[in-house]
């Protein structure tokens, strides 16, 4: 049996859809792959949202005011930026700008700021750690972690010593504890 030209045309054809289809198909997948290895030079993290950050700040703000302390409070983002400054009316003028950088510590180091007030004295191995601009090794700061992640810190300022700082922040990050769980 011979086959006809239009046997031959169609079964052409047929290859030819074959193989374009199967070409389409690779470059698909080729440029699914390339996409996913340029996505794994990347890196995804949780942040806290303005609205949140705002609550813990109120949270906190009302913990010291409940002690009977008027404090100011700051809150920051995982890279140390600042999201909520408050400052209760009658807190010194030192305040916001100490909570702050209590704050950015706390984030920058991953660490409380009492634990880095002891780790970073006078004659210890970490000690030179006080001289990193913008630092302040005084109680207060507390860095803030969901699913095991940083995703911000809480810094404050004004209550009569860095303990009491650091228990109106925690009062605040326990305050906002079910929301961190996202």
């Amino acid at each position: 049996m011979r086959s006809t030209g239009k046997t031959q045309k169609k079964t052409l054809g047929i290859s030819l859809g074959l193989v374009l289809s199967f070409g389409l198909a690779l470059w698909l997948l080729s440029t699914t792959i390339a996409v996913a290895e340029e996505q794994e030079g990347l890196v995804e993290f949780k942040s806290m949202k303005p609205a949140l950050a705002l609550q813990l700040a109120q949270a906190t703000l009302d913990a010291c005011r409940e002690a009977g302390y008027q404090v100011a409070v700051a809150v920051v983002d995982r890279s140390g930026i600042t999201q909520v400054i408050l400052r209760d009316q009658l807190a010194g003028a030192h305040t916001p700008e100490t909570a702050r950088r209590k704050a950015w510590t706390a984030a920058s180091f991953n660490t409380p700021t009492t634990v880095m007030m002891d780790v970073t004295q006078s004659g210890k191995e970490q000690s030179g750690v006080r001289f990193v601009a913008g630092a302040l090794m005084i109680g207060g700061g507390i860095p803030i972690s969901a699913a095991g992640s940083l995703v911000g810190a809480v810094g404050v300022s004004g209550a009569p010593g860095g303990d009491l700082d650091h228990n109106c922040g925690q009062a605040g990050i326990d305050a906002i504890e079910e929301s961190l769980l996202f």
